[in-house]
């Protein structure tokens, strides 16, 4: 079961993430449970929800995030950097 759910590493991997889009990270919504396959979306309220993957690697989904990150119009910062 642990393995269904997210880690402190998993938390830090998307920060990283949120971070190169300046993005406030009190309007990131991640639920502790992993689901099927991980998502990025926009709710209602302007917040974003990230649900991480199970069964991949956190790193190896961080270009997966970015890209849904700018499927809802962000882009990075031009202080952002290389994760």
């Amino acid at each position: 079961m642990t393995e269904e759910l997210i880690t402190m590493d998993d938390m830090q991997a998307i920060f990283e993430i949120i971070d190169l889009f300046e993005i406030d990270r009190e309007t990131i919504s991640v639920p502790l449970e992993k689901g099927l396959s991980g998502s990025v979306f926009a709710l209602d309220d302007g917040s974003i929800e990230v649900v991480v993957p199970i069964g991949i690697p956190i790193r190896e989904w961080l270009p997966e995030l970015q890209a849904g990150i700018e499927g809802l119009g962000f882009s990075v910062s031009d202080e952002g950097g290389d994760w």
